[in-house]
């Protein structure tokens, strides 16, 4: 059984229909890239996925079960899949390790001390445990996207979804995040991961999705998407963003 399965799920925001009947399921330890022009539908669909937006239509099958329908189930699932954000949402206030500490003891009620041990081995694993006593202000963007990295893991979640991680990064820092992310495709994390990096999709991806005005257009193997896309929109938008980067 998928993980999660999308059954024709919509989202309007008034009369503006942003996604339009979405059909795709993950299975467990695979990762999935969606790539697609801005204001395709990307971000709007992984927000809906750990329900910070509720859709305006279609399921959502969490394991088989709808969680679109059952409020109380809201909260359990965002713990179940961890999202990280372009902007990193940092708490500036507290030091990096109380970010990756406060989540487990406010949200899945752990005790402090195996908070902290969960919040150190996974900011260890980010390379980011040297600076536990630092504010966030005082850390590079790539370190605060690290961070939130390892905060979104120290819930250990079944699933990861990235929107846009490295978009908000000076591009001499989004190697670094990369890095971070590729090894963790290499652990079985189940991830989603909305990107612009086309080559990174193409590396780290089971699955690529092109989305176009609110609608999957494609979704194949890297290879095919990349190699092979048998559809003009997926060949146009590639041609262009490839076109850009050369």
């Amino acid at each position: 059984m998928a993980v999660v399965a999308i059954k024709e799920l919509v989202k309007n925001f008034g009369d503006n229909e942003i996604l339009k009947g979405i059909n795709f399921s993950i299975e467990k330890g695979e990762v999935v890239c969606i790539i697609g022009a801005s204001g395709s539908g990307k971000s709007t669909l992984l927000r809906c996925i750990n329900l910070l937006e509720i859709p305006t239509g279609g399921q959502i099958l969490f394991h088989g079960e709808d969680v679109v329908e059952t409020r109380s189930s809201h909260t359990l699932l965002r713990t179940k899949m961890g999202m990280v954000f372009q902007q990193f949402n940092l708490f500036n206030n507290l030091s990096v390790l109380d970010n990756c500490v406060v989540g487990q003891v406010k949200v899945l009620g752990r005790k402090k001390a195996h908070a902290v041990e969960t919040a150190l081995h996974y900011l260890e694993k980010v390379g980011m445990d040297q600076y536990i006593n630092a504010r966030p202000h005082q850390i590079s963007g790539g370190q605060k996207q690290r961070v939130a990295i390892a905060r979104a893991l120290s819930m250990e979640p079944e699933a990861l979804l990235f929107d846009e991680p490295t978009s908000a990064l000076d591009p001499e820092m989004v190697g670094e995040v990369l890095k971070v992310i590729r090894d963790l495709a290499e652990t079985g994390l189940t991830m989603i991961i909305v990107t612009h990096e086309m080559d990174f999709a193409r590396e780290v991806a089971d699955r690529v999705i092109f989305m176009a005005d609110g609608i999957i257009v494609e979704e194949d193997t890297p290879d095919t998407i990349f190699g092979n896309p048998k559809h003009e929109k997926t060949r146009t938008f590639l041609t262009r963003i490839l076109n850009r980067e050369s």
